[in-house]
C-alpha cells in the first residue's frame, strides 16, 4: 500500500457513494448543507441533482401589513431640572405614547434648561395628553404648538440661510427675524419723527432682553422691538438675535440692484428695480412733477408734508420698494412693501402722465408676489374711495378681496396662497459599516 505525502489536488473529484449519502441524507431530513463540490446547477435543484422526484414547495403567504398611523406635528418648549437623567426621563415618557422625536435643541438657563423639540405624535393624542406627559417626567412651563413643514429644516440650515438673505438685502432683517422666532411681532422705531423730533428709543448697543420683549439698536438708527408675548424669550434667542443684527451692522446699507425691462403695451420701455434712499432725489423730483390730487390720494394728507415721508419709505427697514425707470432716467412711478408689525401693506405712486399704462399693476403684482415669498397671509392698500386705479389694479391680482369704508377712506384687503414649504432636509445615508 503506498501513502502520499501531500493531500490531494483540490479539483479531484470526491467518490460517487459521497453524493448517493448526502442526496439520502437530504431527503431524510430536508435541511442537510448543500454538499460543498455541488455546483450552482445542482444546488438550485438539489432534488433533480440526487435523481428525486420533483416536489412543489409549499406556498407562504406575504405577513399582512398595516396602513400607518395618522401623525401629527408638533412643537414644544419645556424647562427640565439641570441634572443628569432629565432629559433622558423626558424622552422615555414621550416614547411612551408613541412620540417620535425629530429635533431637540437646549437653551440653558440660570435654574434649569429649556428643552425644544420638534415632536412627531399620533393623531389621537392631544396636546394636553403631551403636557401632562412631560409634567410626569418632570417638564414644567410647557408650551406646545402645532409644527408644520418648514419646522422640519434642521435649526443650523435655517440659521444660515436667513444670515445669507440677509446679507445679500438689508430689508430681509425684520423678515428674517420673525422667521427665527416664530410668531412674533417686530417694530421698527426710527431715532427721529417726521417732524425731526428725536425719539429717544435707542436702546444701548448690547440690546436689552425682559422676558417676552427683546429690544436692540437699528444699525441705521433707532431701535428694533420684538415682541412675543405668549412665549419668554431664552438668552440664546437673545444671543441669536443679536448676532443677526451685528452682521447687518457690519454690511451696511445694501440692496439687490437687478432691474427688468418691460415694454408696455403702447412700446414704451421702463426698468422696475429696487429702490433705497438713494433714489431719494429722484423721488423729491417725481412729487414735483405730481398733481395735488395724485399725491392726496397717496399720503392722505397735505400735500406739502409728502417728501417728508420719502426718507422713511425708502428705507429698507421698513420695507421694500421697487421704482420704474425710464429709458432716459426719469423715476414715473414708485411701489411700496410696507411691514406693519404683524401685517403687510402695498403703496403706491404713478406720476400723472404715465398713469394708466399699466405701470402700477405691474409694480403691485411684483410686491404681492414679495409678500407671498415672505410668508405673508394678507396684504392691505389703504386709498380713497374715489381712487379708482388703486381698486382696479387690487381686482387685477385676481385673488379674494375684503373692503372697508370709513369715512371716505377705503381699505382693501387681499389674501394671499402662501408660498410652498421648503422641501425638508433628508437625513444622509448611513454607511453600511456604520451599523
Amino acid at each position: 500500500m503506498t501513502f502520499r505525502a501531500t493531500p490531494e489536488p483540490p479539483h479531484r473529484h470526491r467518490p460517487r457513494w459521497r453524493h448517493d449519502l448526502v442526496a439520502w441524507w437530504s431527503r431524510r431530513q430536508g435541511h442537510a448543507p448543500p454538499d460543498s463540490s455541488r455546483s450552482p446547477a445542482a444546488d438550485a435543484h438539489p432534488a433533480h441533482a440526487a435523481g428525486a422526484p420533483e416536489t412543489t414547495a409549499p406556498k407562504t403567504t406575504a405577513p399582512e401589513t398595516t396602513a400607518p398611523e395618522p401623525t401629527t406635528l408638533w412643537r414644544m418648549r419645556t424647562t427640565v431640572r439641570d441634572e443628569p437623567g432629565a432629559l433622558a426621563a423626558l424622552c422615555a415618557a414621550l416614547a411612551g405614547h408613541r412620540v417620535d422625536i425629530l429635533a431637540l435643541q437646549t437653551h440653558p438657563l440660570t435654574d434649569g434648561t429649556v428643552d425644544e423639540f420638534l415632536l412627531r405624535a399620533p393623531e389621537a393624542l392631544p396636546s394636553d395628553g403631551l403636557t401632562d406627559a412631560v409634567a410626569v417626567a418632570g417638564g414644567r412651563d410647557t408650551w406646545v404648538e402645532r409644527a408644520d413643514t418648514h419646522d422640519l429644516v434642521d435649526a443650523p440650515t435655517r440659521a444660515l440661510t436667513l444670515a445669507t438673505r440677509t446679507a445679500l438685502d438689508a430689508a430681509e432683517l425684520p423678515l428674517a427675524l420673525r422667521q427665527l422666532f416664530g410668531r412674533c411681532t417686530i417694530h421698527s422705531v426710527p431715532a427721529k419723527s417726521l417732524s425731526g423730533r428725536s425719539l429717544d428709543s435707542t436702546p444701548p448697543a448690547e440690546g436689552v432682553l425682559e422676558e417676552t420683549v427683546m429690544r436692540l439698536r437699528d444699525p441705521s438708527g433707532g431701535a428694533i422691538i420684538i415682541e412675543r408675548p405668549y412665549l419668554p424669550f431664552t438668552p440664546t434667542e437673545f444671543a441669536r438675535a443679536r448676532a443677526l443684527v451685528e452682521l447687518d451692522a457690519r454690511l451696511g446699507p445694501r440692496i439687490p440692484h437687478d432691474g427688468d425691462v418691460l415694454t408696455l403695451p403702447e412700446g414704451n420701455a421702463i426698468t422696475v428695480r429696487r429702490a433705497d434712499t438713494g433714489d431719494l432725489a429722484a423721488a423729491r423730483e417725481m412729487h414735483a412733477r405730481c398733481s395735488s390730487g395724485t399725491l392726496g390720494q397717496r399720503y392722505h394728507g397735505p400735500v406739502g408734508d409728502a417728501d417728508r415721508y420719502l426718507a422713511h419709505l425708502l428705507s429698507p427697514r421698513f420695507g421694500r420698494t421697487l421704482a420704474a425707470y425710464t429709458a432716459s432716467g426719469r423715476l414715473v412711478a414708485l411701489g411700496h412693501l410696507l411691514w406693519d408689525g404683524d401685517e403687510t401693506e402695498v403703496a403706491l405712486i404713478v406720476e400723472d402722465e404715465w398713469q394708466r399704462r399699466g405701470v402700477g399693476g405691474e409694480l403691485l403684482r411684483r410686491l404681492v408676489a414679495m409678500a407671498a415669498e415672505t410668508g405673508c397671509g394678507c396684504v392691505y392698500a389703504v386709498t380713497q374711495s374715489a381712487n379708482t386705479g388703486m381698486v382696479a389694479a387690487m381686482r387685477a391680482l385676481e385673488l379674494p378681496l375684503d373692503y372697508q369704508i370709513e369715512q371716505g377712506t377705503l381699505v382693501i384687503s387681499a389674501r394671499l396662497d402662501p408660498a410652498p414649504a421648503p422641501e425638508p432636509a433628508l437625513p444622509l445615508p448611513v454607511p453600511p459599516h456604520a451599523h
